[in-house]
């Protein structure tokens, strides 16, 4: 079983930048699509970014509201997943939490990290 452990969120103004980590532990996640979602108070978890993985490298998805502000990437060696995101806007404010995409290999939700976007 693998674990998942998101770190760097924090609170920021509008316009400001984070970048969120995943470490990983118990077994190698470079084989694995991974994901990065979110979860703001009152509504149901979203992905918001996904990369592939190291058989199928080079590949990165978002939602149309992550597109041209988040990027996610991925360090195999470190067995760690990020998320870099810009020009943060207050609907961003959610908790993030990363994982496998494929639901029926998901692995137990970390604790997330709190992303809080307020001037």
């Amino acid at each position: 079983q693998v674990q998942l452990v998101e770190s760097g969120g924090g609170l920021v103004q509008p316009g400001g930048s984070l970048r969120l980590s995943c470490a990983a532990s118990g077994s190698a996640i470079s084989i694995y699509a991974m994901g990065w979602y979110r979860q703001a108070p009152g509504k149901q978890r979203e992905l918001v970014a996904a990369i592939s993985s190291s058989k199928n490298p080079g590949y990165a998805d978002y939602t149309d509201s992550a597109k041209g502000r988040f990027t996610i990437s991925r360090d195999n060696a470190k067995n760690t997943v990020y998320l870099q995101m810009n020009s943060l806007k207050s609907e961003d404010t959610a908790v993030y939490y990363c994982n496998n995409v494929d639901v029926s290999n998901r692995w137990l939700w970390g604790q997330g990290t709190q992303v809080t976007v307020s001037s």
